[in-house]
């Protein structure tokens, strides 16, 4: 199979004849680790495909992607800050891509675009494969944007007890929970708003959770969306803290970790989401294990 240069940015269709061509688009993306996650299960699977990456500038990311597929591109994965981009552009949308707002997964078929979300079955599946207990759990979610939104629904389908959105700002955490309302009904979860500062209150959070999430983009400028108040109402030491940054150990991994939680940064999420992808592209019954292709990342 043909290796993918690091640096190669621009993945024209007709430079690779014989593979079908993937590729994840984002701006920046060299930094992208989905080249090597995608490689690898191909090698895994034996399927014969090359998948590299494309930089839109902001504002020309349908014109690149249309140019993609029309030139032979079978499928994209998307990242910032295009993911809305990516929802509009297709043709078609998964219920749970629908749900979600926004689109990390695109391919083509028979002319029409469809785009699909798999960044919330990404998570609930890293979470289970470290042993995680989701059904039953008091779950605290952190933040209320895309990232949020994306994983919200696959959250409520696992049927914790509780799901609790905390934003800065509660109207869009209240959009969040009206938008989710009938997911969280059908499902029996008890499904509320807070804003962050009312996490530092003893009588609005009693209890403190099994699970917290942070789906802010808080980590990747060292800082936390929880004050030190918080933490000590939020985390105790049966918590396990997740935070969706990877590559580093977080502010607020820290503050879990000072407080006797368990901790995980979101690496196997990357890793889970793009499996998900993969089969979506290459068909279900493809065999990958994106457990060693974790390992091997991480090591």
């Amino acid at each position: 199979m043909r290796p993918i240069p690091a640096n190669d940015l621009h993945t024209e269709p007709s430079h690779f004849p014989g593979l079908d061509v993937y590729a994840v688009a984002g701006n920046p993306i060299s930094h992208s680790k989905s080249p090597t996650i995608h490689q690898r299960f191909a090698e895994q699977s034996l399927q014969a495909m090359h998948y590299g990456r494309l930089q839109p500038s902001v504002g020309e990311f349908a014109k690149v992607v249309k140019s993609f597929f029309a030139t032979g591109g079978k499928g994209i994965n998307v990242t910032v800050p295009f993911k809305l981009d990516a929802q509009a552009l297709a043709d078609v949308l998964t219920p749970r891509a629908k749900l979600a707002g926004a689109v990390n997964t695109l391919w083509i078929k028979e002319g029409r675009i469809y785009g699909d979300n798999t960044d919330g079955a990404g998570l609930v599946r890293d979470l289970l494969a470290q042993g995680i207990q989701i059904r039953g759990a008091r779950i605290l979610l952190l933040g209320a944007g895309g990232a949020a939104r994306g994983v919200t629904g696959p959250l409520l389908e696992q049927e914790p007890t509780q799901l609790i959105i905390a934003n800065r700002s509660s109207t869009k955490a209240d959009e969040l929970v009206g938008l989710f309302h009938e997911v969280a009904k059908n499902h029996e979860v008890q499904f509320e708003s807070r804003t962050l500062l009312e996490l530092e209150d003893q009588i609005k959070t009693p209890l403190a959770f099994d699970l917290v999430i942070n789906a802010t983009a808080a980590g990747l400028s060292d800082q936390s969306p929880l004050t030190a108040d918080a933490v000590s109402h939020v985390f105790v030491p049966s918590s396990f803290a997740y935070d969706m940054v990877y590559g580093k150990t977080t502010a607020f991994m820290q503050q879990a970790l000072h407080r006797g939680a368990r901790v995980s940064d979101g690496l196997g999420m990357l890793v889970e989401q793009a499996a998900d992808a993969f089969l979506i592209w290459r068909g279900a019954d493809v065999s990958i294990n994106p457990r060693s292709v974790l390992s091997e990342l991480r090591a």
